[in-house]
């Protein structure tokens, strides 16, 4: 059916609503929804299926807007084809407490799938969306039930494809051969800084031939909508690659301003808001004016959406007929719950246990637990053998084509793209029906901040798999020895950072990361082997925090993570021989004890007596537990792991001596209180 005046009134009207409300908030982007509005109009009334009353459908289009700046594209269409996006959403534009913030965010937006605004994070977030609709279909499609057949469609601008995370997760992409992604990059030539050509001159479209995409050029994407169309339809044909199209558009399209960075992060002035408004053939002094007829267009599609929503559970109450085990599985996976009794699974340890690196009692949980939880998804970024990630029965997740592996592989090879790893987890999440996990060594989460920190803002249970946690790691030295990077991601909120001590820990680490719905986690682990302790359990361990010993006469609590807990086990007697008595307290995680009521805490940490943390890296953050640290506030050493312990004095010995100092300090504060027990704590 040909394109006509209605479509251009909705092409319009989406640009009329994204000046008005940048224009009200008197802040945001214009530029990008004015040029990108007849693209979203062709993807969204052609060529996506989904049901804007339950925007939780498993078998919808996904739609990603990576250039994220140009929310107001978004949340236009969402309000046009009738989401709970209201009209007064659209005015309330990057207000305090609006579901309209200034980048999109899927907890707070319906429709919105992940979030974006960083920019390449929602590229790398499409990839994993298509990653999770490959997967799923591979396990759940059978003959006769083509349950899962959407596809990702994926906004990009100039700045996503400058970020190094584009290339990391688009050559992914490429080599996983992911013909149900297809990506439209908004050529527009404009940056903050101005014109494109003063930074990046490359040939786009040459670069993702090269990851082994598909490419398309549309060269009139201000006003050719059957080219449009047609790049798209053939993009859907191509089944055995990620496709792209180069669309070559006029940033802020109608603006007195179009085509240049003025109109990029800007609201139009009065006076060009009315010229554009006339321009379009809307009334100069209205705002926020929808015309009927745009409404029932995209009603209609919406509708449609809702039919084949309903065709869709026809087919799936027929799949669980004859398919039983498979429809109760996706069922459940649907609402987030894991299988009931799974947790039984979960290695436990006493004391005689040998000896075992925290890397390796993870692979043990992994070992155990991988044929009770379907749909965790395990992966490294090129460090499988040290992260210990992969089970041993595990198949890849691979093209079958590549003869390596298989859609249902439940392992991903990530390579060494660390960021991209991060970020396509996120996607991977977002999809609904994958718990992922992955890894890389402890300091090169720090490579992923980005997109840790969004797995946090974006609530998703993604599971980060850190090893060689410490100065532990021992001869790779200071370039790959971990110092401020437990404090950098402790701070970050909503994210469970855990240092397990022990197999109990580990196991108590797991559980927590795969119960939490809407935390991610950090799980730092060791290289070096750790006792089994006398004093844990899993049970403590999924508080947080713990006293590994008691002892009601102390004199001084030693609080400590991973592989100091041990050692300062080991300082009780070194102290014993001083006639200081110890107590000795684990804490594996902040976040979680921090969730604990007041009196379990000070139970923990009680008041009367110092407490001095014990930890081998910053001592950012352990104020807030201890009186006094002990830790690492330099760089590390290039060394055997016990000497690099010796050098900086984490023994016995060197504990001991400022245990002591810390018991002759503090031994005249009366009375002396808990550091639990300050003013702003009790606030909170």
């Amino acid at each position: 059916m040909p394109y006509g005046k209605t479509d251009e009134l909705a092409i319009n009207t989406i640009r009329t609503l994204a000046v008005d409300a940048t224009a009200q908030a008197n802040s945001g982007h214009p530029g990008a929804p004015m040029g990108m509005a007849p693209v979203a109009h062709v993807v969204w009334n052609k060529f996506m299926t989904f049901n804007p009353k339950n925007p939780d459908w498993l078998n919808r289009d996904r739609f990603v807007l990576s250039n994220g700046h140009g929310c107001m594209l978004q949340y236009a269409l969402l309000h046009l084809f009738g989401y709970a996006l209201s009209i007064d959403d659209l005015k309330n534009f990057r207000q305090v407490d609006s579901i309209t913030p200034g980048h999109p965010e899927a907890h707070d937006t319906p429709g919105i799938e992940v979030t974006t605004g960083p920019l390449g994070q929602g590229f790398a977030n499409a990839v994993g969306l298509a990653i999770a609709q490959a997967h799923t279909a591979a396990v759940f499609n059978k003959p006769g039930f083509d349950l899962v057949n959407n596809h990702t469609f994926m906004f990009f601008g100039d700045g996503c494809a400058m970020e190094g995370i584009s290339s990391e997760a688009a050559s992914t992409a490429g080599h996983l051969q992911l013909g149900n992604l297809i990506a439209i990059y908004d050529d527009n030539h404009i940056s903050i800084d101005g014109d494109t050509k003063c930074a990046f001159t490359e040939d786009v479209l040459k670069r993702f031939e090269a990851y082994g995409w598909d490419t398309h050029w549309v060269k009139d994407g201000d006003n050719d909508l059957e080219a449009i169309e047609a790049a798209i339809a053939k993009a859907k044909e191509c089944k055995d690659k990620p496709s792209v199209i180069k669309l070559t558009t006029t940033i802020g399209f109608g603006s007195k301003l179009q085509g240049t960075g003025g109109v990029h992060g800007n609201p139009l002035k009065p006076d060009d808001i009315k010229q554009v408004k006339a321009k379009f053939g809307f009334d100069p002094e209205k705002t926020f004016v929808v015309p009927q007829e745009v409404y029932d267009q995209y009603h209609k599609h919406a509708a449609d959406g809702a039919a084949a929503e309903q065709e869709w559970n026809k087919l799936f109450e027929k799949y669980g007929q004859e398919h039983k085990e498979l429809h109760a599985d996706l069922t459940r996976r649907l609402t987030g719950d894991l299988p009931e009794g799974w947790q039984t699974k979960l290695p436990t340890y006493k004391p005689s246990d040998p000896a075992i690196a925290s890397r390796k009692l993870s692979e043990s949980v992994l070992e155990a637990i991988y044929e009770v939880i379907p749909e965790l998804l395990s992966g490294s970024a090129d460090l499988t053998g040290s992260n210990n990630t992969r089970w041993k029965k595990a198949v890849d997740f691979q093209p079958p084509s590549l003869g390596i592996g298989e859609w249902s592989g439940r392992y991903l090879r990530y390579g060494v793209r660390e960021h991209g790893m991060a970020a396509i987890m996120n996607g991977m999440s977002a999809y609904g029906t994958i718990i992922p996990a992955g890894g890389t060594f402890l300091n090169f989460v720090s490579y992923a901040a980005g997109a840790v920190r969004l797995s946090s803002l974006s609530h998703q249970r993604v599971i980060y798999v850190a090893t060689h946690d410490s100065i532990g790691l021992g001869e790779d030295g200071p370039t790959h020895q971990p110092i401020e990077t437990l404090a950098h991601f402790r701070a970050l909120p909503n994210m469970m950072v855990w240092r397990p001590a022990d197999g109990n820990e580990t196991s108590a680490a797991y559980y927590m990361a795969l119960t939490s719905k809407g935390t991610p986690s950090i799980l730092a682990l060791t290289r070096q082997n750790l006792p089994q302790l006398e004093g844990s359990t899993l049970e403590k361990g999924i508080k947080g925090g713990y006293v590994a010993l008691e002892d009601k006469e102390a004199d001084v609590t030693l609080v400590a993570t991973g592989s100091e807990v041990a050692l300062c086990l080991e300082t009780v007697k070194t102290l014993k021989e001083q006639n200081l008595k110890t107590r000795v307290v684990s804490l594996p995680c902040f976040e979680v004890f921090d969730a604990q009521d007041k009196e379990y805490k000070l139970s923990v940490i009680p008041d009367g007596i110092p407490t001095m943390s014990v930890e081998v890296m910053s001592t950012m953050g352990w104020e807030k537990y201890s009186h006094e640290q002990f830790g690492l506030n330099r760089f590390g050493a290039s060394g055997p792991y016990k000497e690099v312990y010796e050098k900086f004095e984490f023994t016995p010995k060197g504990i001991a001596k400022r245990a002591a100092a810390t018991v002759e300090f503090y031994k005249d504060v009366k009375p002396l209180r808990s550091p639990l027990n300050r003013a702003f704590q009790q606030l909170i």
